[in-house]
């Protein structure tokens, strides 16, 4: 069975999803949601599409330690880990945001295409390590 995975983009007001096509070669931003609810809604995701992972940005600042956010994160990761019942894994967040800006078209939020970003690093990664 194909399997796909959903991208988060933590935040502590949002948190941006995005979803991978079937074969997990490519991600596309999906929605943002408020904080509050957000790992019932993911895990609703989860129930509805045939998801094997969930890759949540990391948020490290430049000198390499974890930012405020971070720790935010990983409770969440944690929580959402036990909801959905699926394994979590983090791939850096760095400049997800700035890069998601150069890319969109309209304005408004682009924590849903930051997520994207950061899912396709993941996607990316673990294809090239499968060759």
């Amino acid at each position: 069975m194909l399997m796909k995975y959903i991208g988060i983009d933590y935040g502590t007001k949002k948190v941006g999803v995005a979803i991978s096509g079937e074969h997990a070669a490519f991600a596309f931003p999906k929605e943002i949601v408020p904080t509050e609810g957000a790992l019932e809604r993911i895990a609703e995701i989860c129930a509805q599409e045939p998801i094997g992972g969930i890759v949540i940005g990391e948020s490290i600042a430049t000198n390499e330690k974890e930012n405020a956010v971070g720790g935010a994160a990983r409770a969440f990761a944690k929580a959402l880990a036990a909801k959905a019942a699926l394994p979590i894994h983090f791939e850096r967040e760095d400049f997800s945001s700035v890069e998601a800006h150069r890319f969109q078209t309209k304005a408004g939020d682009r924590d849903d295409s930051a997520a994207a970003i950061i899912l396709q690093r993941f996607l990316d990664k673990r294809r090239s390590t499968l060759k």
